[in-house]
């Protein structure tokens, strides 16, 4: 009886010996938790000052700091379970068969650490791709041109980031439930013969996934850039893995499967000429005409406004066509794409008031109506035609 009551009491001090050490442990976490943020965010203070002014860094070392703390806490996380594990006495390393540690405390540990792991991994990549993504453009910022690179990884980092996350997932999961014990080959095959059905049983959706993947490595389209296929145009806005989004200059957006796009013709890229067309009179001076519009082309070019946004000047290319009242004269200039809009206005307006300056004019069509006979004839005539449309009615 006496070893008994001995054996229950020395059974009730560890419990309390083990309550205590949890107590501590927690504790300890908390501390070493809350110094390692103390000393992530001192390390980060230390040069705010000197990269204030700097938003984009800024927010980079802002981004960073997030996930250190994140990788901070997860690596607690795991020496905690660890410890309390090996307070309570169940040896995780090199436990007894069949024993409690082996059957679940360590399966559901491996789990666990397998679950953070896949969540660290994504951190850290999340905060990579955060680095290389292109800034934003601030409001007032929507007219600079944004280089050709910063647009492709513009576009292609976001479908890359949600590829990684589906994959670290994915994987995750099944290392998870194989540590947990789980015979994941059935549940492969299985993954493997839905796969195929669905294959089967959504060709469409297939056919878009595919395409946009060529598309993609064809690098036909990018965020920002203005593209028509058939009767969908508009600005890339972003897509899916299996549609793109477009928003037309009129304000709709359009959501179009990349299986229904087709021939892509991509208007924001490199450089597009301009062509307009004048009618003049016949008698209209053309070389002077010529001249004028040189003149134009070069003050256009060396306006600070738009001296950026043209690549050649315009000129004129001669005369397009003798036509029945006017001679249309053709003119060119090459300038930067989606710019050519605002620069064709200003180039009219000053068309406009240099030719009524220089006496050139700009041929109407006019409708020239001859008749014989004298008035009195004409009016006679016209009384007998009423007359007549009198009588028949």
């Amino acid at each position: 009886m006496a070893s008994v009551e001995y054996s229950l009491g020395k059974g009730a001090s560890s419990v309390f010996s083990a309550a205590s050490a949890t107590t501590g442990i927690i504790v300890a976490l908390a501390v070493l938790g809350q110094a390692s943020h103390n000393l992530i965010a001192r390390l980060f203070l230390a040069e705010a000052g000197a990269e204030a002014e700097d938003v984009r860094l800024a927010s980079r070392r802002e981004r960073l700091r997030r996930a250190l703390h994140r990788l901070s806490d997860a690596f607690l996380w795991i020496l905690g379970g660890a410890w309390l594990a090996e307070t309570w006495g169940l040896d995780l390393v090199k436990p007894a068969p069949g024993s409690l540690a082996q059957l679940f405390v360590r399966p559901i540990f491996e789990a666990a650490a397998t679950v953070v792991a896949a969540w660290m991994l994504w951190t850290v990549i999340s905060a990579i791709i955060d680095e290389k993504m292109p800034r934003a453009l601030g409001p007032g910022e929507e007219d600079q041109v944004v280089p050709g690179s910063a647009s492709r990884l513009a576009t292609l980092l976001p479908l890359l980031r949600h590829t990684v996350l589906i994959v670290i997932v994915v994987v995750g999961i099944i290392a998870a439930l194989e540590r947990l014990g789980f015979n994941i080959g059935p549940l492969l095959a299985g993954l493997g013969v839905i796969g195929i059905a669905i294959g089967f049983g959504a060709q469409n959706l297939v056919r878009d996934v595919i395409s946009g993947v060529f598309f993609l490595m064809e690098d036909a389209f990018r965020i920002g850039e203005y593209i028509q296929s058939g009767n969908y145009k508009g600005t890339v806005e972003g897509f899916s893995i299996r549609s793109i989004r477009l928003r037309h200059h009129h304000g709709p957006v359009y959501t179009v499967p990349f299986g229904l796009l087709g021939a892509i013709q991509n208007q924001s890229r490199d450089w597009v000429i301009d062509k307009l067309t004048v009618g003049i009179t016949y008698d209209s001076d053309l070389e002077r005409a010529r001249k004028l519009i040189k003149q134009i082309g070069l003050d256009l070019a060396s306006d600070p406004e738009f001296t950026r946004l043209i690549l050649e000047p315009l000129k004129m290319q001669g005369v397009e066509q003798l036509g029945d009242f006017a001679v249309q004269i053709r003119l060119k200039m090459m300038t930067l794409p989606g710019e050519q809009f605002v620069i064709r206005r200003k180039a009219y307006a000053m068309i406009k008031k240099a030719f009524d300056e220089n006496g050139i004019k700009f041929a109407l069509p006019t409708v020239q109506i001859a008749g014989e006979g004298d008035a009195a004839t004409a009016a006679a005539a016209q009384r007998a035609l009423e007359l007549t449309q009198t009588a028949a009615a």
